[in-house]
């Protein structure tokens, strides 16, 4: 009776808080599930837990029976910097100089997971887990209207199906359910852009369902030797039709495909080392990927080929190890890297999303309380970086825009009945 109610207890916050979360790789986490964070975000190739289904289903049969709860505090500073005066020309969109940092920072962000084995090959189970990466909240009329900001949030559900044959060797599915909320508000000035102004800000949350799937492959090929890929299809949703008249198609936005292929290594018995790479298609969604110019001089806000935030296919590189010091310690670090998005033409719109952070740090711990109950913590630093480029609605050379990011993720999780 304790986990049904400890799991409807997370199921509920993750409804409040998903919306609040800010991711790190885009709009996507660095990883799924404690342990995970603590490698480097590292998955498609190690079962740590039963949220690595949302990296790789295939691992669900290796890990195991059992269930996860996590809860992490998650912290991300944002701000812009504008320098140049307004040229004051006509038709040009001139910001006020200075520095604007976003306010609340800081949001919880739960996930769930559990899996049933049944047979010796075959396993069954729930990931329940939350994406982000576009919120702010800028007190300041950055557009000449305050407050500022938008917040994006998106919340799956995902049940799994693994098979195993041989020893060494299984695939999965999980086909996805998601839902999706979005609100923006000080945008008003943007109005004569759009196709439809009264479905352009202030109109609070708009939600829509969306579906997806991911399968995965995960192979022991030597005792040392773990290989592992997964690939997730374009996550449909629903038009947010409360901001037709913002994002491009009439209100879609939806995630974009993406794949991680990956490998494991254990040298010695107690020590796993992790490779992961992960693609992530960005530009090949309209309402995220077209950009400001030419789009917003040929077509308007909401119509198919709208302005968007511009965003770039993202690569990230993820490297962890793992280390079982005792039979009741096991040690994490990892490092990640990848290219942040946002091009530089494309900083005005992204004041609203400056997904900029490139490299991430992690820790982790894993320490074993009883038998078939793991306390897992994980920390994840994401190093402050900038990215400049002009004020694209301004006349040339007047205006400079600066987009900054740094965060801090403290997770902890407890993983029981395996």
């Amino acid at each position: 009776m304790t986990s049904k109610r400890l799991a409807a207890g997370t199921i509920a916050l993750l409804l409040v808080a998903a919306p609040a979360a800010l991711a790190t790789d885009g709009y996507f986490l660095l990883g799924y599930g404690t342990p995970s964070k603590g490698m480097g975000g590292t998955g498609v190739a190690v079962p740590t837990n039963t949220l690595s289904a949302a990296t790789n289903p295939a691992s669900m049969v290796f890990v195991g029976h059992g269930y996860d709860l996590g809860l992490a505090l998650f912290s991300p500073d944002r701000e812009f910097t504008v320098t140049g005066n307004p040229s004051g020309y006509p038709g040009t969109f001139g910001l006020a100089p200075g520095t604007v940092r976003s306010e609340t920072r800081a949001f919880l962000v739960p996930n769930m997971g559990a899996n049933w084995m049944v047979g010796k090959d075959d396993s069954i189970g729930v990931s329940v887990y939350a994406n982000g990466g576009m919120n702010t909240t800028y007190e300041s009329p950055v557009f000449g209207y305050s407050p500022t900001g938008i917040d994006m949030g998106k919340f799956y559900v995902m049940p799994t199906w693994a098979h195993r044959f041989g020893e060494n060797h299984a695939v999965g599915i999980g086909p996805m359910v998601s839902w999706q909320r979005f609100k923006a508000y000080g945008l008003n000035a943007f109005g004569p852009f759009s196709a439809d102004a009264t479905r352009l800000t202030d109109n609070g949350y708009s939600t829509s369902f969306g579906y997806g799937a991911r399968i995965g492959y995960m192979g022991r090929f030597t005792p040392w030797l773990t290989i592992g890929a997964s690939y997730q299809t374009e996550v449909r949703y629903g038009k947010l039709k409360d901001y037709a008249g913002l994002f491009a198609e009439q209100g879609y936005f939806d995630d974009p495909a993406n794949w991680t292929v990956g490998l494991a290594v254990k040298p010695t018995k107690c020590l796993t080392v992790a490779f992961d790479v992960q693609q992530i298609y960005f530009s090949k969604e309209k309402s995220v990927g077209n950009p400001m110019l030419p789009n917003l001089m040929k077509a308007r806000l909401g119509d198919d080929e709208g302005a968007g935030f511009g965003w770039k296919d993202m690569t990230v590189y993820k490297l962890g190890v793992q280390w079982k010091a005792t039979d009741a310690i096991t040690l994490r670090a990892g490092y990640a890297t990848g290219k942040q998005p946002i091009p530089e033409s494309e900083m005005l719109f992204n004041i609203l999303a400056p997904g900029v952070v490139e490299q991430h740090a992690t820790i982790g711990l894993g320490w074993t309380v009883s038998k078939g109950n793991t306390l897992q913590l994980a920390v994840t630093r994401a190093f402050s970086n900038s990215v400049t480029g002009p004020n694209s609605l301004e006349a040339p050379g007047q205006q400079q825009i600066t987009l900054k990011m740094d965060q801090w993720d403290f997770e902890v999780g407890y993983s029981f009945g395996f």
